[in-house]
């Protein structure tokens, strides 16, 4: 099968044997993949992505000696069946999966392990019984969108929203945006979100987001001061705020959804008192923060991680159903051989959100 392979710390179309499926596995062919922001950083950082991960006991490990192939936002189709599976889905069905694989050797990342190559290659093998049949005719490209809009959902349950919170993003990219997207479907709001980027701001007012700020012309705390409906003249740094005493603005919950060294501290600084922040940005890179800042305020700070197995699942049905229309996150399509220059693209993504591979239905 043809391929592109991360090797020697560089990207290129190489052509590979088939994978062959084992015991409750299924041949796929790759439909559509996403290029994610995780891509990149392991990219551009392989090695330090992978000591991060050990530090962290986080069960993703490979070989980057022995070439990787990348993709884990990815819609297939099973060519065939491996031995032992019951064939509850045919040859031919539409499918997706969580990007993983549990066997007697461990725990497997699609797309971030040696022996299960992502959807970068034209062919994957998936273990039968992660995998979801594509309902209807929800096309290919917006099936693959399953696994990132999978995330903003995991990170707004992972807020513990009551209702009453004003909600502001932090970062426009695939991430935040699909963030957005969650909490309107969720029906949380008014969602404050803010973006350097011009075309970021657009897309996340055209996925739902009630108020868009540009960083550079305006404090975006200002903003969402003014959306949490603070008493006239409320100063939310003031000693009144600091003990909540009197009328108070409706409570923040901050999601940071950029993933680059000092925003986490920079976010605790702008955050009001007793504010919530849920950091879903991936960082691959060492961070500080000052603890008195968070204990003066009384922050309350969480991370969130991927999704679980029924998010992924509720996610496809919504997008075949249409509670998440997610067609605008898609802004450009390249096949195999526009896989490196979209990558090069990526890294200054400006007017970009999601680059799509396409194999062809």
């Amino acid at each position: 099968m043809r391929a592109i392979v991360l090797r020697n710390e560089r990207l290129g179309l190489e052509s590979l044997p088939d994978p062959t499926p084992e015991a409750g596995e299924v041949l796929v062919k790759t439909l559509a993949c996403g290029i994610c922001g995780s891509d990149l950083h392991m990219a551009d950082h392989c090695h330090d992505a992978l000591a991060g991960l050990r530090k962290g006991r986080v069960p993703v490990a490979f070989e980057p000696e022995q070439g990787v192939v990348f993709g884990h936002e990815f819609c297939a189709e099973i060519l065939d069946h491996g031995p032992g599976c019951d064939k509850r889905y045919k040859a031919g069905t539409r499918v997706c999966s969580v990007p993983y694989a549990v066997n007697a050797q461990g725990f497997h990342h699609i797309g971030y392990a040696n022996a299960y190559p992502g959807g970068f290659g034209e062919l994957m093998r998936l273990q039968e019984h992660s995998l979801l049949e594509v309902p209807g005719d929800l096309p290919s490209e917006l099936a693959a969108l399953t696994e990132p809009l999978a995330i903003g959902r995991h990170a707004v349950a992972r807020a513990r929203l009551a209702g009453g919170e004003v909600p502001i993003v932090i970062g426009c990219g695939p991430v935040g945006l699909s963030v957005v997207m969650a909490l309107k479907a969720a029906g949380f709001g008014p969602v404050v979100a803010t973006d350097f980027s011009p075309h970021r701001r657009q897309l996340a007012e055209c996925l739902g987001a009630d108020i868009v700020v540009d960083p550079a012309e305006r404090a975006p705390f200002d903003c969402w001061l003014e959306a949490a409906e603070a008493p006239q003249g409320f100063d939310m740094y003031g000693p009144m705020a600091m003990l909540s005493i009197g009328a108070q603005p409706r409570p923040c919950v901050a999601f940071e959804c950029v993933g680059v060294p000092g925003l986490i501290a920079r976010t605790m600084l702008d955050l009001p008192p007793r504010s919530r922040l849920v950091v879903v940005g991936v960082c691959m890179q060492t961070d500080q923060i000052e603890p008195i800042v968070g204990i003066g305020k009384e922050l309350d700070l969480s991370f969130s991680f991927g999704y679980r197995p029924e998010e992924f699942a509720a996610t496809l049905t919504d997008l075949a159903d249409g509670r998440l229309d997610a067609a605008p996150l898609i802004t450009d399509r390249v096949t195999l051989d526009g896989v490196p220059a979209a990558f090069e693209t990526l890294r200054h993504p400006g007017d970009h959100a999601k680059i799509l591979i396409q194999h062809g239905d």
